[in-house]
């Protein structure tokens, strides 16, 4: 029996899904189908310039886990830009993770991270002592 697969954690959906060559008509290329866990892990570990354990945390799965979706992605990208495939990105087996709020202060505007289970307005600014507020 086949464990299930843990779901995986990306900050949030690509605004762009389809990357292709220059002048050639999307239906006359092959398509290489990049999942969004692979490419927030190209995003973590090449473009933040994260270590793997610290990509692997924030995704919420195994070192090794990270390490196959990173090598996935990877050999996808490569395989599109050496043979002029278009990229589409979609799918996969993720979901967004919830935002971070953050308190506001209305007199000095300092910024808190909000500590959930703990409203604003019963959070103190840490400079000028004043009631908090969402924003």
């Amino acid at each position: 029996m086949v464990r299930p697969r843990k779901i995986r954690i990306v900050q949030n959906e690509p605004e762009v899904n389809y990357f292709k060559p220059r002048r050639i008509p999307l239906s006359d290329l092959e398509k290489v189908i990049l999942k969004i866990e692979e490419l927030e892990a190209i995003k973590l570990k090449d473009l933040n310039g994260l270590n793997q354990e610290a990509c692997a945390k924030k995704m919420k799965i195994s070192r090794g886990t990270f390490q196959r979706i990173l090598n996935s992605a990877k050999k996808k990208i490569s395989d599109a830009l050496i043979n002029g495939k278009a990229i589409q990105i979609k799918g996969g087996n993720y979901r967004i993770a919830q935002k971070s709020e953050y308190c506001v202060c209305p007199i000095c505007g300092y910024k808190e991270y909000h500590i959930r289970g703990i409203p604003c307005s019963k959070t103190k600014c840490k400079k000028c002592g004043s009631f908090m507020r969402r924003k």
